[in-house]
């Protein structure tokens, strides 16, 4: 093995480390595919993590260009020689995948694959997902092609046990962290809003028979009500969508989504191409524009069907929402609140926000975002 090989599987290794850093695991998985391209020499390499659901939560692929992504569609679902190397942790080397028993259900628009070397993810007993690399330049895949495809699958199973041991600390912390603002909530802000309340019930007793002292409780309300602002300013400042923190937008979408369809009745999907990660405020801005979008969607618009889109254009990002519920007429509604609020956080981060909807026609809420 040459100096340069020992140089990309010391990166592959350190990227692994960092995982421990928080840095997010889908870029030490992309690591760690396009290093085996290279230190194998595929022309294609891919790695797949199921969703418990028949689908792929992640999958990552080198070698393809944005054009053949295009063509494949959809992330593929656990079928064929896919779905049996989730279920065998043996490796599958062929000569010519396309003669392997398993072999089907390829989309037309998949690249041409010949010789094919597949490595399961394992962790135990547990397979946790898939490695393999496809059309060995200049020969065909051998013993040590196995070996060191092996290993990689190794550094692979240590990114995602961690990412899955620091997704359990996190939910722990969400639990804590919703403790403290209930606890905060209740002892502060609680207490000024009933408090306030009763002061507006006495101004309204008053207003008849002494206006002077109704004007009074009344400048008590606004009081009131500026200290219970200052309160909940205190208690969520800081705060960033938590969904956000270790993979980044398209995996807290992915997360958003499955709690909506375990709560809701309406049927909520999610299609998403490969995307890169963005600055941390355009992930924020893309995340909250699509909490409200789905929000509108559930609660206003009576939808029984939702479609969340996030996909890699040219320029950047593209976040589309949309929905078949009873729609509403733009004209003179861009003022409303919840509108408004989109319409900023796009601007606030160089991107744009199209909404279109009609009554009886549904609503389309589309984000553009730059990359740079």
């Amino acid at each position: 093995m040459g100096e340069c090989d020992r140089d990309e599987l010391r990166e592959v290794s350190e990227a692994v480390l960092a995982v421990t850093a928080h840095l997010s695991v889908r870029e030490v998985l992309q690591t760690i595919v396009s290093a085996a391209r290279r230190l194998l020499g595929a022309q294609y390499a891919a790695l797949g993590i199921p969703d418990g659901n028949g689908s792929f939560r992640e999958f990552l692929a080198d070698g393809l260009t944005a054009e053949q992504w295009r063509r494949i569609g959809p992330i593929p679902r656990q079928h064929g020689l896919l779905g049996a190397m989730l279920h065998d942790p043996n490796p599958v080397r062929a000569a010519d995948i396309r003669r392997h028993p398993s072999f089907e259900g390829w989309p037309s628009g998949h690249p041409e694959m010949v010789d094919f070397l597949g490595m399961p993810i394992v962790d135990g007993a547990d397979i946790l997902g898939e490695l393999f690399l496809a059309n060995k330049q200049g020969g065909s895949f051998d013993a040590d092609d196995e070996e060191l495809l092996k290993l990689l699958a190794a550094h692979a199973a240590i990114a995602i046990v961690n990412a899955r041991l620091y997704e359990r600390s996190r939910e722990l912390s969400i639990v804590e962290e919703r403790q403290r603002i209930a606890r905060e909530l209740h002892d502060a802000v609680t207490q000024k809003l009933f408090s306030l309340r009763l002061t507006a019930d006495a101004a309204l007793t008053l207003i008849a028979r002494d206006p002077a002292r109704a004007a009074a409780e009344l400048d008590v309300v606004r009081r009131l009500a500026a200290e219970a602002t200052a309160e909940l300013k205190s208690i969520v400042v800081g705060l960033g969508p938590v969904d956000l923190a270790g993979d980044g937008l398209a995996a807290a979408l992915r997360r958003q989504i499955e709690l909506l369809e375990r709560v809701q009745e309406a049927r909520v999907s999610l299609a998403m191409d490969p995307v890169p990660r963005l600055p941390a405020a355009s992930e924020e801005a893309a995340y909250r524009v699509a909490q409200e979008a789905l929000h509108n969607a559930l609660r206003h618009a009576a939808a029984t069907r939702i479609t969340v889109e996030l996909r890699r254009t040219p320029q950047g990002v593209t976040l589309t929402v949309a929905d078949n519920g009873r729609g509403f007429s733009t004209a003179g509604r861009q003022g409303r609140l919840g509108l408004i609020s989109m319409h900023e956080r796009a601007r606030a981060v160089g991107g744009r926000l199209l909404i279109r909807s009609a009554p009886g026609e549904g609503t389309t809420v589309t984000m553009e975002v730059p990359v740079a």
